[in-house]
């Protein structure tokens, strides 16, 4: 059996202040520009698996089954997750991390007076940022 333990305890992730498990921060720091989409099945995987510190210990071949990957390219999207700092991994553990405060600054939608649709927010991940 394998022994969960948090990898990174400055950065266990804390549900934010907006009403969802996935953070909006990932949009405003500009993460997704980061990672691919292929990537971000993985974390919102890991999200989903994770318990209330963001910890999983899923095995390479439960996950590479659960998503239809090889092992080459669980450890590719890996390697995209862990180089853009949102989980941390030691075999076979897993914590997908609280997002850092300071690269949260770049606002997508300054000053919303309402909610925007994910429709559009998804649009606009389509067409890109505007630079």
């Amino acid at each position: 059996m394998v022994q969960k333990r948090v990898l990174k305890p400055k950065r266990v992730r804390l549900v934010p202040r907006q009403f969802s498990w996935v953070d909006q921060r990932l949009l405003r720091g500009r993460y997704l520009e980061q990672c691919s989409a292929a990537a971000w099945g993985l974390y919102l995987f890991l999200v989903v698996v994770g318990d209330f510190q963001g910890l999983s210990y899923y095995s390479d071949a439960a996950t590479c089954r659960f998503l239809s990957l090889t092992p080459a390219m669980l450890a590719k999207l890996r390697g995209e997750l862990l180089a853009a700092d949102l989980i941390a991994y030691e075999n076979p553990l897993y914590q997908v991390l609280l997002l850092e405060q300071q690269r949260c600054r770049y606002d997508v939608h300054p000053k919303m007076d309402k909610p925007v649709a994910v429709a559009a927010v998804l649009q606009r991940l389509v067409r890109g940022y505007d630079k």
